[in-house]
């Protein structure tokens, strides 16, 4: 039951981006395709679910043993900087295409604070279900929370992307295009997703 409520807590309730706001210059940089916002996501999740992996093993075994704590924001940013390098190699070899469309993009992710974010929250146990802190004490809570939460990313990203798409076919204000109707959509999105609060 516990799994289930990080889940949708981590999706819903508490988005990562449409929530507590992090993640937001790729979210508004790349979204304006829904197949480049796509792939954005696929990496974004990938990312997260592994360096948060990655880190809290780095951050039990070693930070924390060791009394360490104090490296915890720099072991994590070299961790996460070596995942994206990963990923961007292995894009390039396998869709170009993609790697192209993502373009300065890719490497931000290294400095989306989406990553380093959810990487911090598994290690300082500081994760809520309904207002209600509890801590992620082992490896599958800490990997379901950050699959969960990078799922939600994606949501969000996607949604957003589809809506962009279709403004961009309307007849929209000439003060609102762009990046201003861009900003009342994900509000508008933001309080659509502030409705699943009571769920847990």
């Amino acid at each position: 039951m516990e799994y289930i409520l990080i889940i949708i807590s981590a999706i819903f309730v508490n988005n990562i981006l449409l929530s507590q706001f992090l993640g937001i210059c790729p979210f508004l940089g790349v979204s304006n395709k829904l197949s480049t916002a796509t792939g954005m996501s696929g990496a974004v999740c990938f990312v997260i679910t592994l360096a948060t992996v990655v880190t809290f093993l780095i951050n039990k075994y070693l930070l924390v043993q060791f009394h360490l704590e104090f490296l915890q924001t720099i072991a994590f940013i070299l961790v996460i900087a070596a995942l994206v390098q990963m990923v961007e190699i292995v894009l390039k070899k396998i869709s170009p295409s993609l790697y192209q469309a993502l373009g300065i993009f890719l490497p931000l992710i290294t400095t989306n604070c989406a990553v380093l974010g959810v990487a911090i929250t598994v290690a300082t146990k500081q994760f809520t279900i309904g207002g209600q802190a509890i801590g992620l004490l082992n490896l599958g809570q800490a990997t379901v929370y950050a699959l969960a939460t990078s799922l939600g990313y994606g949501l969000a990203m996607i949604l957003f992307a589809g809506l962009r798409e279709h403004l961009a076919g309307n007849n929209v204000p000439k003060a609102f295009k762009g990046l201003p109707i861009a900003l009342i959509t994900v509000s508008i999105m933001a309080m659509a997703f502030f409705g699943f609060s009571g769920m847990v």
